[in-house]
């Protein structure tokens, strides 16, 4: 059954973030969906939080991916998928690498590679209300 949560602001997120993590267990790929200023970034922001990250957490834009290291429990891996052309490119860079290591996966832009995904990939849908202001996000 999907959950769906409201928020106005980006300090809303913190039990949105915990949430999603704690509710789907040993799974580690999450794929967000959402048009261009949905906040999906933001959104993975507060995740990286709940997980402890410590490294700075930005869009991977043009790198594609972004590895970064959490507070003792291993690496997070952030992608964002808008700037690539195929799914094909995700093979060149070792996307399996990333998928089967056991850490988390974070995907911005998942349309891209839909057929790359593994089955168990817990899928977020951010959308914003016509006056922008609130955000539903659905897993």
């Amino acid at each position: 059954m999907a959950e769906i949560y409201t928020c106005q602001s980006p300090d809303e997120l913190h039990p949105f973030a915990a949430r999603l993590i704690e509710a789907h267990g040993d799974k580690r790929i999450f794929a967000f969906h959402g048009e261009m200023g949905a906040g999906k970034t933001t959104f993975i922001k507060t995740i990286c939080e709940y997980l402890k990250v410590t490294d700075t957490v930005s869009s991977p834009t043009f790198a594609i991916v972004n590895e970064y290291l959490t507070d003792g429990t291993g690496s997070v891996f952030h992608f964002d998928l808008y700037r690539i052309k195929s799914w094909t490119e995700m093979l060149e860079i070792g996307y399996e690498d990333y998928f089967y290591s056991g850490n988390y996966c974070l995907m911005e832009w998942p349309e891209k590679i839909v057929n790359l995904l593994p089955e168990d990939t817990v899928h977020v849908n951010i959308e914003v209300s016509d006056d922008g202001i609130l955000r539903t996000i659905t897993f």
